[in-house]
Parts: C-alpha cells; sequence; structure tokens
C-alpha cells in the first residue's frame, strides 16, 4: 500500500486487518488514545502495554507500544512533537486508557499539511457518503 496515497490520498482504505496485527506482535496491549485537553480533539488512537503506561506516568508524557515496529514509542521523542500528560484516565472495564493532554510542538500526526506543518491530529480527513475522503476544514 502506497503510503502517499493512504496518508494524503482521497481513497478510503481503512485496514480492518489492524487489530489481528495487533494481537499478534506478542505484547499484552490496551487502545490508548491521546486527547487535547483544552480543546477535546481526539489526536492519536495508539496501544500501551504495562511498560508504555508505566512509563507515560512516570515521564508525564504520552507514550504508546508501536506495533509497527515492536518497541517503545515516547510520542515526540524524534520529532520534538510532545504530549505533555495533564492527567491519565482508565476506563470502566479497565482495558484503556485516555491520555489528556497538551501538544508541546507544532503537532501530534506524523504528517505534514501542504505548507509542511505537523497536522495537529490525526483524524483530519472526513469520509463521505459516497466512500470518498475529504479533507477537514481546520478548526
Amino acid at each position: 500500500m502506497n503510503h502517499h496515497e493512504l496518508e494524503e490520498g482521497k481513497t478510503l482504505q481503512i485496514d480492518f486487518k489492524k487489530l489481528a496485527k495487533v494481537s499478534n506482535c506478542g505484547e499484552n496491549l490496551i487502545p490508548a488514545v491521546a486527547q487535547d485537553h483544552d480543546t477535546g480533539e481526539v489526536l492519536i488512537v495508539g496501544y500501551a502495554n504495562e511498560l508504555a503506561l508505566k512509563t507515560a506516568l512516570q515521564e508525564k508524557m504520552a507514550t504508546f507500544w508501536s506495533t509497527s515496529r515492536n518497541e517503545l514509542w515516547i510520542k515526540g521523542k524524534t520529532s520534538g512533537d510532545y504530549l505533555e500528560i495533564v492527567e491519565a484516565r482508565v476506563n470502566c472495564e479497565q482495558n484503556s486508557v485516555l491520555y489528556r493532554v497538551r501538544p508541546k510542538g507544532q503537532g501530534a500526526c506524523h504528517t505534514k499539511d501542504k505548507d509542511g506543518v505537523a497536522r495537529t491530529g490525526c483524524y483530519y480527513r472526513v469520509i463521505e457518503k459516497e466512500g470518498t475522503l475529504s479533507f477537514a476544514e481546520q478548526s
């Protein structure tokens, strides 16, 4: 799958096999959501194992387990676009976590807009009723 078309294209190509890949990565994981504390915008949905959660709570930075690289991923460590944790929450069944964060860089997404600026979050396209994608208006 072409990453440029996947990340910038207008064709819907949802990876419905993602959870199967996650379950086969060899780690015990839970969903971990990063949400902008001030705006409520969902920035990233990732996965955390026990090490990622402990690191996040200790470092006060949104931390995930990268299922593609099979390693600890402190968001922003390479890009500088850290997500500082204001508070961490757990859901009622204690099988997912919510990081309420304040972005400390240009954006949260690894992709960049047409001007080369990191996007604020990973949810920058809208699914249209005919199954195509359009770019969301910036708020």
